[in-house]
């Protein structure tokens, strides 16, 4: 039988899934974030993935809890680097990259800081008491941030928009929050003369003359809720810096691997991709929503990057894989396809790489 703490996750799950099921026997409603035209992702009330499968099933996720063997993590993963301490600005035609945990990023280059799904919070959850438990400590302290000009959110699973962390940050720095479609309205429910703009697939936002985000398709799904699937739109970003374009994957399935040919044909030359390796396990369950080491080694020959920095894995266990798998998994998978080993790192949080 689950112990408590698992039954207390499971029920966290179900009420607000971030990596998967939720529950068909109550009745869908309305698109509650969004409206707009329908297009080759969007059906006029829901986003869909034009490749690929939908999420699972209340009956998958029982058997994801229920029926799976769950590797036992320690209580606390403490990373063999100390918390970084920014700068205020980095310059020129240089990149800062600091990894804050899980799938939380601090960029910094012309002269603009910008978070990638930051999240301070002890769990990732919907709720204080269940749910996915903070393993180790961010990589960089929150009085440490230097002061934020744009945030970038991916979707809207609750381990990467963290609505607490994002508020700290407006009343501290007033920064843009830069996100998917109708996540807008979920933040601003919350925070509601927050400065958030709102993107499809294939749009450009120029934060200075130096910097440009576009918004890619990514292979994945959105929900805060039981009601609410697939109502906000998900993304990953391509962030053209003077240092070159950096490809920043916050969750996606592999599939065929058209997602990451495309993102190479529409931006050549990748220096850098920040690519997920954990939370793949196991994969009857995953496969459609997360990619496996392997699958990343591949999307990385494929996206076409100079380098690439793992994340998604050792902060939060979303999935059944031991809390070091994913790192072991990088390394056979490298070698598998010959890579060389420093073309592809597992970070961990408080580590720094500079292009």
């Amino acid at each position: 039988m689950p112990s408590r703490r698992r039954l207390l996750t499971m029920l966290a799950a179900v009420a607000a899934p971030v990596v998967g099921g939720a529950a068909f026997f109550i009745p869908k409603r309305a698109n509650a974030y969004y409206r707009g035209p329908v297009s080759d992702h969007f059906d006029g009330e829901r986003f869909f993935n034009p490749v690929g499968r939908t999420p699972k099933g209340l009956d998958q996720v029982m058997r994801l809890y229920w029926m799976e063997t769950w590797a036992k993590w320690p209580t606390t993963l403490p990373s063999p680097f100390a918390p970084d301490k920014p700068p205020p600005r980095v310059s020129g035609t240089r990149a800062r990259l600091s990894y804050v945990g899980h799938a939380s990023w601090l960029l910094q280059t012309a002269s603009l800081n910008i978070l990638i799904d930051p999240h301070w919070s002890p769990r990732a959850s919907p709720v204080s008491f269940a749910g996915p438990t903070r393993a180790n400590p961010p990589g960089i302290t929150f009085d440490d941030l230097p002061k934020i000009d744009a945030v970038i959110v991916t979707h809207n699973h609750y381990d990467h928009m963290d609505v607490p962390t994002i508020a700290r940050l407006w009343s501290r720095d007033k920064p843009l929050i830069v996100t998917p479609l109708g996540n807008d309205a979920i933040l601003k429910a919350d925070i509601p003369d927050l400065n958030v703009r709102a993107v499809d697939w294939h749009e450009r936002i120029d934060l200075s003359p130096d910097l440009s985000l576009f918004a890619e398709p990514t292979q994945h799904w959105s929900a805060r809720g039981t009601r609410d699937r697939m109502h906000a739109l998900w993304a990953s970003f391509v962030i053209a810096t003077p240092a070159g374009k950096i490809y920043a994957v916050g969750d996606s399935g592999f599939e065929d691997g058209s997602t990451f040919r495309n993102v190479a044909a529409r931006h050549p030359g990748l220096r850098l991709a920040l690519l997920p390796i954990g939370a793949y396990e196991p994969r009857w369950f995953m496969s459609s929503q997360h990619m496996n080491p392997d699958e990343s080694v591949k999307a990385l020959a494929l996206c076409g990057a100079k380098q690439a920095l793992g994340h998604h894995w050792g902060t939060f266990q979303l999935t059944t894989e031991a809390h070091d798998a994913p790192a072991a998994a990088l390394a056979a998978a490298l070698q598998t396809h010959n890579v060389p080993a420093d073309r592809f790192t597992a970070m961990r949080p408080g580590q720094v790489v500079e292009i």
